[in-house]
């Protein structure tokens, strides 16, 4: 009897780690508590910004809203999430990353921080483009440039994660239903 269980358990435990290959996303929790504000004024800037939670339409978002600004020189706002490195190690699974936005027809930026990258402006960096209403956006790990780093990003060394509004002058106003990581 005991081996049967042992059998039973070695099967589930196969199967189980079978589905986890499998699963095709690994969605982040958008709740506020969370996630963080940063601005710039960690670095003297003039930047301000908020981050809470809303309904729009029918979609349950984190809404970054503010005035970004280049005065002093600032220039970003942004939402961030740590990634603990039990989570960080599955992520080379995964091809890119995957959001729902609803954004103001601005540009905005995901910007990924590793455990390797020690100044606090190196960051791997992707962009992508807001239309006013709720859209699907997926940027591959491929597409993200390192900014400040000659390090090549490592999927499995990701510690933080952020929503970014930088580099110029102008009001963000972004919401986020969804948000994590994608297999093709």
């Amino acid at each position: 009897m005991q081996s049967v269980k042992k059998i039973v358990l070695i099967l589930l435990v196969l199967v189980t780690s079978d589905i986890m290959s499998m699963q095709k996303t690994m969605i982040l929790p958008v709740e506020a508590g969370n996630w963080r504000i940063v601005t710039d004024k960690v670095m003297g800037g003039v930047s301000e910004g908020e981050l809470h939670s809303k309904t729009d339409g029918d979609e349950q978002c984190l809404h970054l809203a503010g005035q970004v600004s280049t005065d002093n020189n600032g220039g970003f706002i942004q939402m961030t999430i740590d990634i603990d490195s039990s989570l960080a190690t599955s992520l080379s699974r995964f091809d890119g990353i995957i959001l729902n936005v609803k954004g103001n027809s601005e540009p905005y930026n995901i910007h990924l921080r590793t455990s390797y990258l020690w100044l606090p402006w190196q960051s791997y960096r992707s962009s992508f483009e807001t239309n006013g209403e709720w859209q699907q956006v997926i940027l591959p790990f491929s597409e993200f440039q390192p900014y400040k780093t000659r390090s090549s990003l490592r999927v499995d060394k990701i510690r933080r994660l952020g929503v970014v509004a930088i580099g110029r002058d102008f009001s963000a106003d972004l919401c986020v239903s969804e948000i994590g990581f994608y297999k093709n």
